[in-house]
């Protein structure tokens, strides 16, 4: 399995990424007047009178079904409230939610309205004004007020998953001015992000989580605002989401040419073995191909030669983030860097790449890998300038070339590397004449077993007590919640234009915070004063050159052992479905914008 699926661990990770943690940053002039959408360091793409998003078919018909695994990694789930910490929600939800303004995702950082017409941002920064609209309804016919989007802000800042209490803590009050007028009022100086974090979050009805409890895991449908509404669906089994013909956001320009499906269904398997052999028997019709032998070889059949089963390959553009063996150095032994550096030494990704992955991935090198802001050669003046004043208590090797791991003989077992990485361990005092080295790596995959176990073999070979651990997916997800773990696999794909969620991914405050991002528990003062600097660039090239210099000080400090990437999707999908000829350069965009096209559906079944 080449690519771990994202950040299984969070059932709110993807509406986070669409609220509090992956909101945009706000930053340049303030607005003159109410604004028809915010942006980050410049103007927006597209005008007041724009008629959808260039990245739609707004003539794309209504109707059919898409049925997936989804992306997510997930086994099982037992809740219909992705906004805690408790229970492992069910994928999909964040099609039931409407938020002030949405994301195009063909701009690095814009967002538009949706239930909110404008947002007026304060001269000083430090308040936002959004006028909402009076046509917005939620499933049950009532209006969508700032009554509830006041409520939401409080209930997820006070009862929400910690991410939220992070990106939130600077958001002072949320207000009612009128039925359709909220204000939200910020404290500090780190406000640049604040403006559209408030502008993404979920809204909420007040009414129904007023007899329903929030704070609780639950398998009752909740009440939306979004294109889709809960249909059937049965837990460890399959979730179906049915679109809403009277959704009141339709015909907005946002919306226009989006949520074509009648049915977004969501299947849950209990490996990938078992969900491939389900796409080729069309159990379900669309698959993001996650396995890199599976890619190569695992699609020679005869559907695929006769064009029934469509294999796709869509770039991605995106920073690919970052994956690797994280390594939790809230355990005594791992506090040691020397530890880190030799555990990171003794993985061979060279071997890994031509044994099992066909070669068709890239090492990953930066926590911002596949983005300009990865740090690369000597450090400019403009970061020299961020990291000489912690000169004292930075490794030389921060001054130097970004610390990289190694290029290996593709062997297996690279002795000059092992040599190094046994010598660290010495110096340490673990290994020949010191103390015992156990090393755990957890995972809830059997797919990652043939990655792992020549990674644990090469641990053996450097005097580590090495070993896989595979539990199933509900005990893994509560030890990676609250960070019972030696090592393991994650993926954290970053925005372009990061922002506060940074300190829920590296600060040092969500180090002891369960549930956190911050797998590894890194705790560095230089490095909370360089997400501070990101926070609060003015431009885009401050912030570049921020990120650089904060992934110098993190690759130099060995929290990880990086793995792979590529800037790719590859789907494959039974040939019933359609898709506008340009696809958006930061999204999939297969549920938001393809359709159901009925007469190749009808062609297929013939055959």
């Amino acid at each position: 399995m080449p690519v771990h699926r994202k950040q299984r661990r969070h059932p709110t990770l993807i509406l986070l990424a669409a609220a509090a943690i992956a909101a945009a940053a706000f930053a340049g002039p303030s607005s003159a007047e109410p604004r028809h959408g915010l942006s980050a360091f410049g103007e927006l793409k597209y005008p007041a009178d724009f008629k959808h998003f260039d990245y739609v078919n707004p003539d794309a018909p209504k109707g059919g079904k898409i049925s997936s695994t989804g992306t997510g990694g997930a086994k099982t789930y037992d809740s219909f409230n992705n906004f805690l910490l408790k229970g492992d929600a069910a994928q999909g939800l964040e099609y039931l939610f409407d938020s002030l303004m949405t994301r195009a995702m063909d701009e690095p950082d814009a967002v538009y309205g949706l239930v909110a017409s404008s947002g007026d941002i304060a001269a000083d920064k430090k308040s936002v004004v959004f006028k909402m609209r009076p046509e917005a309804k939620f499933a049950d016919g009532t209006p969508v007020t700032a009554d509830d989007v006041v409520f939401s802000f409080n209930t997820l800042k006070e009862k929400g998953h910690p991410n939220f209490q992070i990106s939130l803590r600077d958001v002072a009050k949320a207000e009612a001015i009128d039925p359709q007028t909220v204000r939200y009022e910020f404290k500090g100086d780190l406000v640049r992000d604040l403006p559209l974090v408030v502008a993404e979050l979920p809204i909420l009805s007040k009414a129904f989580y007023t007899q329903h409890p929030f704070d609780q895991s639950s398998l009752e449908k909740p009440l939306g605002s979004g294109p889709y509404e809960i249909g059937n669906f049965k837990p460890g089994t399959f979730v179906a989401y049915k679109r809403r013909p009277d959704y009141w956001a339709k015909d907005l320009p946002v919306i226009r040419g989006r949520f074509n499906f009648d049915e977004v269904r969501y299947e849950y398997y209990r490996d990938r073995t078992l969900e491939l052999e389900g796409l080729k028997s069309a159990a379900f019709n669309f698959r993001e191909e996650f396995t890199s032998i599976d890619w190569a070889t695992g699609y020679d059949i005869p559907a695929v030669k006769e064009g029934r089963l469509l294999r796709l390959t869509q770039p991605d553009g995106r920073p690919s983030g970052a994956q690797g063996f994280f390594i939790n150095t809230r355990r005594e032994p791992f506090k040691d860097q020397r530890v880190r550096e030799a555990l990171g030494l003794a993985f061979d990704f060279e071997w890994s790449n031509k044994n099992l992955f066909f070669e068709i991935y890239k090492r990953t090198h930066s926590f911002f890998e596949n983005s300009d802001m990865k740090a690369q050669g000597l450090p400019s003046k403009e970061e020299l300038a961020l990291l000489e004043p912690f000169k004292d208590k930075l490794a030389p090797e921060v001054f130097g070339e970004p610390v990289s791991p190694p290029v290996t003989d593709a062997s297996g077992r690279d002795r000059q590397y092992l040599k190094r990485a046994r010598d660290l361990l010495t110096e340490a005092g673990y290994g020949d004449g010191g103390k015992p080295l156990t090393v755990e790596i957890l995972s809830f995959e059997d797919g990652f077993d043939r990655i792992i176990l020549p990674y644990v073999d090469n641990l053996k070979r450097i005097g580590v007590n090495a070993s896989l651990r595979r539990v199933d997916p509900a005990q893994y997800e509560r030890r990676m919640k609250t960070f019972d773990f030696d090592m393991s696999i994650q993926r954290y794909a970053l925005r372009l234009t990061p922002g506060v969620e940074l300190k829920s991914y590296w600060g040092s405050d969500a180090a002891g915070m369960d549930g956190s991002f911050n797998l590894a528990g890194i705790k560095d003062p230089v490095v909370d004063a360089l997400i501070t600097k990101v926070v609060e660039a003015k431009s885009r090239a401050e912030l570049v050159t921020a990120a650089r210099a904060l992934d110098r000080v993190l690759r130099a400090g060995h929290y990880w052992v990086p793995q792979w990437y590529k800037a790719e999707h590859n789907v494959a999908f039974w040939n019933e479905f359609d898709r506008p000829k340009v696809k958006p350069k930061f999204d999939e965009g297969v549920i938001d914008t393809w359709w159901y096209d009925a007469d190749k559906a009808a062609k297929l079944k013939k055959n």
